[in-house]
Order: C-alpha cells, then structure tokens, then sequence
C-alpha cells in the first residue's frame, strides 16, 4: 500500500517554513505498514493542485494533503478539492459549532465571516473534527483511492493524524507490517564501517534491507523488513542484529527509537543507574545540554550547565583557575578537566562533560587551530580528556564535538 504526502503552500517553497509535518505524517504511516512512495510540495495555486492531485491519485493509494486551509484568500484548497472531486462547498454544522465554541473559549476578537466560512467544506466529504483549531480535516474517496486533506498547523494536523485518520485507514485497508531497528554506531566512519560488515551485509535475506545514515561523527544503520506474519518479520530482523552486533561491539551505542533521541536514551540509562549529569560548554554553545533538555522528564537525570563562552566566564562562573588558563590556554585539557571537575561540584552531580574549542571561523581567544576541541568526562573519582580535530567548518565542528560527547560519556556510564 502506498502513500503521497502533499504539502500546499508558498511559505514551503521560499524555505520559509520547514517541512517538519511530512516528518511526521511519513513515521505515523509507515508504524502502520504504509511505504510513502513520495512527498510533494506545491504552491498555493489552484492548477498545481489539481496537477499534484492528479499525478497522486495515478501514483498511490492514499493521498495525505496538508495546508492551504486557512481563512485567507490565498488558502484555495478546499475549492480546488472540491473542484477535483466534482463537487462543491456546504457549510458543516457541526464544524461551525466547533469555530463558535472554540472563539467563545479562546479568541477575545470578534468571529468574523471569513472565519465561519471555514465551516465550509466538500459535501463528498466526511469531516474530520479539529478539536484543536478551525479548519476541519476532511476525508474523501475516489475509487479504491483516500484522499485526506488536514490543516497545515503542526499540533493540529498531528492530532487528526493519530485519533482519526490511522484508525480510519487501518479500518479501510488490510496493511502489511513493517520494522525498522536502527542501531546507532559512534566513532567509526561510513566507508570504515561499511567494510567492516560488508560480508554480513551480502548474506542478508532479500526481504531484510539495510540503509546507511552516516551524520557527523555517527552512522546509524537501519534494518527494514515488511510482510504480513509479523512474529516472522521479527525473528529475521532480530537474528541479522544478534550476527551483526559482534561485528560491531566496540562502536555500537545502543538502539535509536524514533521517539527516543539520543538524549533520552542515556537519560534512561542515568536514571537506571541512579545518576545524575551535568555540563559546562563552551565551543558548543548549550548543543549538549539541548540534548537532554528537550526530552520530557528530563529534570529527574540532567541536574543544570553553564554556557561560559568567554574566558572570563570560565573563571568567574566556574571557578576554573587563572593560572591553568595562563599556562595551558583556554583551549586545553587541563581547561576542559576543570571545567568538567568544577561543572560536578557546582550541580552535585555524578557525571559532567566540559566541551572548550575553537569552531571558528577565526582562532579567537586562543592560538588553537580552527577545529581543535578538548571535551572532558568527570565523574566521582576521576576526570578524562581527549583532543580532536573536527575540520575548519563551525557548525561540522560544534555537531561532532557534541556527537564525540555523548559517545564519551555513554563509554563511562557503561562501565559501571
């Protein structure tokens, strides 16, 4: 069963907005056994509509359309729809029952005509409630075809998505399963590694494929089957991973979930254990501790961090001591060691990582060259550095400084 997921809107095309609901809308499909055959992104113009809806309806089964549904005039979707269908616009009761309910509630500003005319809708269609906004989300068929049009607000969209359309479709269609496993492998190059595995790799049964996700300074390989008996589907996958995992046990991190990044998953393994973690960044400018921050729940691991960017700060924050800095340079492993060490003390806390660089472009406060980072790991009874060279590019070099971090610190936290 195949899927297209269309996107309507200009703000799209000029790079605007970021496509993050196409994201979204692909892992929710594909958690049900719908392979997204491809994603377009049109402008908010009536004859690319209909071309997309057209191109769409002879490529796939269902059709995912998302924007165009706001109460201003350049928001034609629901017209272009309804003219794609043959059809034309009835105003919904209910739908206006809900814009009416929701001003009440919400919105201190008179209700408008061009907002109750978002009650207007395809009379084909069945509506889809928005609970959460005013423009319904609305369901129509064609044939065998689906065609689902819901509003381009992420929060919205995301709820019609998982309380209405996935059990709609799961009604509709019999879907095979399909797994994804993707383990995550840290110090080791995508050329190196795919050396490493190559005859693993050539043994795999043609129904399990594997896929390369290199990123700076880790490589996440993914393991994809589909079928519909699903106790087989995870037997294979589970039997290529236990042949696989001695191949590559000393970079292996651990299993990448979706809805777990990185962060999340040492913050399990911190809160298993009883721990707690602490940083004071530099060159990485607050990236590690985002990491962990985004991640609900994540006060009960993740005890606070410092930003000392400038020297200075290093010593009137941390406490790092003058004379290191004099003798060694702020970009150093005694600096990075201080810090880390201090960053423990300041939080009361069992692990801390201090990141001190130079991401460049130019050299700074230190002679360092562009590049260089000098990360730190601290824990109760001991404190480790290690220098690298991540290349003259800054933001390269801030994303790799933070991936080596997290590898570092997983490296601690697993030998206890």
């Amino acid at each position: 069963m195949l899927a297209e997921i269309i996107t309507i809107g200009d703000e799209l095309l000029i790079g605007q907005v970021t496509d993050t609901n196409s994201v979204f809308i692909a892992k929710a499909l594909n958690r049900i056994g719908v392979s997204v055959y491809q994603i377009t992104s049109v402008q908010d113009e009536r004859a690319h509509i209909l071309k997309a809806l057209e191109d769409a309806e002879n490529r796939v089964d269902i059709v995912i359309i998302t924007g165009g549904l706001g109460p201003t005039k350049d928001d034609i979707t629901k017209k272009t729809i309804a003219e794609y269908f043959e059809d034309h616009l009835v105003r919904d009761a209910s739908v206006l029952q809900n814009i009416e309910e929701l001003w009440k509630r919400f919105v201190k500003t008179e209700l408008l005509q061009v907002n109750k005319d978002q009650a207007l809708v395809p009379s084909k269609a069945k509506v889809l409630m928005n609970k959460l906004g005013s423009a319904p989300g609305m369901w129509l068929e064609k044939g065998q075809k689906v065609f689902v049009s819901l509003p381009g607000v992420p929060y919205e969209m995301k709820a019609l998505i998982s309380e209405d359309v996935l059990p709609g479709l799961q009604g509709k269609f019999q879907f095979p399963y399909i797994l994804h496993k993707t383990l995550l492998v840290f110090g080791i190059g995508e050329s190196s590694l795919a050396e490493r595995i190559g005859a693993w790799e050539d043994a795999l049964p043609k129904h399990v494929k594997l896929a390369y996700l290199p990123s700076l300074g880790k490589v996440r390989l993914r393991l994809s089957a589909k079928g519909f008996d699903r106790s087989q589907i995870d037997k294979d996958v589970q039997k290529q991973i236990e042949t696989l995992l001695p191949l590559i046990e000393d970079a292996f991190f651990g299993f990448e979930d979706e809805e777990e990044p990185i962060g999340a998953l040492i913050g399990k393994q911190l809160v298993k254990l009883g721990k707690t973690l602490a940083v004071a960044e530099s060159c990485t400018g607050g990236k590690i501790a985002e990491q962990f921050t985004t991640n609900p729940g994540a006060s009960a691991y993740f005890k606070g961090g410092v930003v000392t960017y400038a020297t200075q700060s290093k010593i009137d924050v941390l406490g790092v001591s003058k004379d290191i800095i004099d003798s060694y340079s702020v970009v150093s492993s005694q600096v990075a060691e201080a810090m880390a060490k201090n960053a423990l003390r300041v939080f009361k806390s069992e692990y801390a990582i201090a990141t001190t660089g130079n991401a460049g472009p130019t050299k700074g406060e230190s002679d360092a060259e562009v590049g260089t980072v000098f990360i730190a790991i601290a824990c109760k009874n001991k404190v480790i550095s290690e220098q690298f060279a991540f290349g003259n590019h800054r933001v390269k070099v801030i994303i790799k400084a933070v991936n080596k971090a997290l590898e570092m610190l997983q490296k601690e936290i697993l030998k206890n």
